[in-house]
């Protein structure tokens, strides 16, 4: 396979000796060397290196020759910022020029670069390394980067690379270094610093994100999704990450594949059969043979069509405690010292031990049989730990090339959802799984876009993860409702990149950079809406419970001494103390609109004027908020609208929301 790598150089001459004493500084996985260090980066001693004087660009931007779309772009992208800085676009030249200009920006590793950083180690060790150095002459902007240039276009998608180490590294520096921030998608989500003169003094860092599978936060907005993030969750180093997680449910499409070819592939059941009433949610017998071979087959298969994928599945189907096999070699590989869960299957339930060990089991014999068969491949078995084997295995250890996603949740959980303790349960897994995933998984709870945010749960859960080996994120629970849920994402984006992070001060800075004059306002505003929805999160506390017009007074109250303060001072500011009220705006109507269908509701059907005005509610409050062009993306329209997940409880059940004056 054609694969181009921008790697170890083997053949280059050792580096020179560095001029200062350096130490290895470890967090986590990832090592940082320095002698001066601040966030990972060395102060060199030298001139200032001018980028941009006095709004004059006096450094074009190189990037590699024949560089793949999605770093091609980045370096368009890093030109169109430091245009949005100080007013003066660099040009931007692919491949080496000649003759090398006196002064550039360098993105991507290219061969000069050893001349014009005499002594800088451009061997790229870890998963998406990333290096942004400086002399008195250039700046380098590089990292890690692997991709098949016969594979760079997967479906509709241009542009796939296993490591987008050069990108990831262009979003650093426009963060980092120009102070660029994105708050939330949309127009008033950025802030660009203004500034006439972009120099810098020499220096030198290094970075490589201990956990690899990142655009999973944004379930959505992934490469290649459909959510409202997709720009935003590239630029926050989130979408092009190096480990694309497959562990969802394997085998939804076998039954109208095999049930007729091949039934023993498929669980035994206490009745004797191989059948299950959800085909989508049938079990496999595992222990089969001939089963795991087809599982090999269809991963063949996948790899062939798509070269660049490292996982494939080997996770039952949903129905996560129904319909498992209880054939004698299936209930071989369970232990007699796992906990006990209870099973069902039709019209039956049994207590029984955790089935834990037996998919750890499967999953390694499953990844045992992908290196045999590629063993010039790092591959990937996916195996999430949910439901029947959620509980940590009483012996089986899973191999090194088994990824394991913990279903533990204990981020923002709902007490409903407390069965058991899964922080516990997390840390257990952690101690025998070298490929450790988390993926909370609250969907439902937060599809609505109810005012929630806990940022401080984020900064000390992420980090919990991170000292705990986690290495892939997949949170099935952050909707896109940025203007009811915002703070919350943006410190788990912050943190999910560098969770050893002051997450204390990235907050002070989100609120300081959104609003201005008016971030301690704000930030009170944020942290009431917390002390309000704690209860409901933490105590089980009920909706109807946890919001009433007294909130709503106090709520309105902070937005209102927000904007006083913002009087005279830039528009901006005052735009997104806007996009805050959208969503306190929305909460208010879904609350009211709620009430008057619990009374519907309670009538048996009957109450038609409670039923008439929650849909006016719907038609005059909620609907223009949710498609807002004043304010897009406040609400995701995806999962706010009739018909929707959740929100039964808030529009009136019988309207076809499909026929309805929505869109």
């Amino acid at each position: 396979m054609a694969e181009r790598e921008v790697e170890k150089m083997f053949s280059r001459k050792a580096s020179l000796p560095l001029m200062f004493v350096c130490f290895a500084f470890f967090v986590g996985l990832n090592f940082v060397t320095s002698s001066v260090v601040h966030n990972g980066r060395k102060a060199l001693a030298g001139a200032e290196l001018v980028l941009v004087e006095d709004g004059v660009s006096r450094a074009p931007i190189v990037i590699f020759a024949d560089a793949p779309p999605k770093t091609r772009r980045a370096a368009d992208e890093l030109a169109e910022y430091i245009e949005k800085t100080s007013g003066a676009r660099p040009e931007v030249i692919e491949g080496e020029p000649d003759p090398v200009p006196d002064r550039a920006i360098w993105v991507g590793y290219q061969p000069v670069l050893d001349d014009l950083f005499p002594g800088l180690d451009f061997d790229f060790k870890h998963a998406e390394d990333i290096l942004i150095a400086s002399n008195e002459n250039h700046l380098v902007i590089a990292g890690r980067d692997r991709w098949d240039p016969d594979h760079l276009v997967v479906g509709d998608i241009n542009g796939v690379q296993r490591e987008y180490g050069t990108v990831n590294a262009v979003y650093t520096f426009l963060q980092d270094y120009l102070d660029v921030r994105w708050f939330w998608p949309g127009p008033f989500g950025e802030d660009v610093p203004r500034r006439n003169t972009i120099a810098f003094e020499p220096f030198e860092y290094r970075y490589h994100p201990q956990i690899r599978s990142r655009a999973s936060l944004f379930r959505r907005s992934r490469l290649g999704g459909r959510g409202n993030a997709i720009e935003w969750s590239r630029f926050q180093r989130l979408q092009l990450d190096s480990l694309q997680i497959h562990a969802y449910h394997a085998y939804t499409d076998w039954w109208n594949r095999f049930h007729e070819t091949n039934p023993e592939f498929f669980a035994l059941q206490p009745d004797g059969t191989r059948t299950w009433s959800h085909p989508s949610r049938v079990k496999m017998c595992v222990s089969n043979p001939d089963f795991q071979k087809q599982w090999l087959k269809d991963a063949q298969e996948a790899l062939e069509a798509n070269p660049n994928r490292e996982m494939f599945s080997a996770s039952p189907n949903d129905g996560g405690r129904s319909g498992f096999c209880i054939c004698e070699n299936c209930l071989a590989w369970d232990h007699p010292d796992g906990k006990f869960v209870t099973l069902m299957w039709q019209g039956l339930s049994q207590s029984y031990f955790s089935l834990t060990d037996r998919y750890v089991t499967l999953a390694n014999v499953l990844a045992r049989r992908l290196r045999e068969t590629y063993p010039d491949r790092q591959l990937y078995v996916g195996m999430y730990a949910y439901g029947a084997h959620r509980l940590p295995p009483v012996e089986a250890v899973p191999d090194d090339n088994v990824v394991i996603g913990v279903v533990a949740n204990f981020h923002n959980r709902p007490s409903a959802y407390d069965l058991g303790d899964h922080r516990q349960d997390f840390l257990d897994w952690a101690k025998v799984t070298p490929n450790l995933l988390w993926r909370p998984n609250l969907a439902g709870h937060f599809r609505s876009g109810y005012l929630n945010v806990a940022p401080d749960d984020a900064i000390e859960d992420l980090r919990l993860a991170a000292e705990s080996g986690v290495v892939a994120v997949d949170f099935d629970m952050l909707y896109e409702h940025w203007a009811t849920q915002g703070p919350h994402y943006y410190m788990l984006t912050q943190m999910t990149w560098n969770p050893y992070a002051d997450g204390e001060a990235i907050l002070a800075d989100y609120y300081r950079r959104a609003f201005g004059p008016a971030a301690d306002i704000i930030s009170a505003y944020w942290d009431f809406v917390e002390e309000t929805v704690h209860p409901l999160i933490y105590e089980g506390q009920s909706i109807a419970d946890t919001w009433d017009e007294s909130f709503f007074q106090r709520a309105n109250g902070h937005l209102d001494s927000a904007l006083e303060v913002l009087d005279g001072e830039p528009e901006i500011f005052t735009e997104r103390v806007g996009f805050v009220r959208a969503g306190l705006d929305y909460w208010d109507a879904m609350f009211e609109a709620r009430k008057h269908m619990d009374r519907f509701r309670e009538s048996g059907g009957q109450d038609k004027e409670s039923e008439e005005k929650a849909l006016t509610i719907w038609l005059e409050r909620i609907r223009p908020l949710v498609l807002s062009e004043t304010y897009p993306n406040a609400i995701n329209s995806s999962y706010a609208r009739p018909g929707a997940g959740r929100v039964s409880a808030y529009h009136p059940e019988h309207l076809d929301w499909r026929k309805a004056p929505w869109r």
